[in-house]
């Protein structure tokens, strides 16, 4: 599997992950996709992010990770699977209140939102659950604790 991460920068915050990280990251959550999977991942600030969760979510925030995936008509097969935006200063407030390293949050809403992409969600408990236990396990493997301790 040899994914496509494409990288949008579109936030003037500091202190970002590098292009290279915010790919691997993508690529781990992508681990397990046949083919050469193509996904965005988009960098925000507030106001795109607000924007996008009002337009798609009908909440007037801004919000940590928004995951669009790519619906082709039944007739056509592209790699596409869809977009990550993240809101960085929302990722970098969270990590400072949750207690946790920012780069390892950085990970998992890049994980979490790729996730989203292959289907993944937490709607129902038992969701949760699956989607939880997958993103440990990606994060795991790069290297990061568990995400939803207090202090990972």
């Amino acid at each position: 599997m040899r994914a496509e991460i494409e990288v949008q920068i579109a936030s003037q915050a500091h202190g970002l992950p590098t292009v290279t990280q915010l790919q691997s990251w993508a690529r781990a959550a992508l681990s397990k996709v046949e083919g050469s999977p193509e996904v965005t991942v988009r960098i925000v600030d507030e106001a795109e992010s607000a924007e996008l969760n009002r337009i798609y979510r009908h909440v007037s925030e801004a919000t940590n990770v928004l995951s669009f995936p790519f619906e082709s008509p039944e007739q056509v097969r592209l790699p596409l699977l869809g977009d990550v935006v993240i809101c960085a200063p929302v990722v970098e407030k969270e990590a400072r209140e949750q207690n946790k390293r920012v780069k390892a949050h950085w990970a998992h809403m890049v994980v979490h939102g790729t996730l989203h992409l292959l289907g993944y969600d937490h709607q129902s408990e038992s969701d949760a659950e699956r989607m939880e236990s997958e993103e440990r396990r990606i994060l795991e493997r790069l290297g990061f604790s568990d995400p939803y301790l207090r202090s990972a």
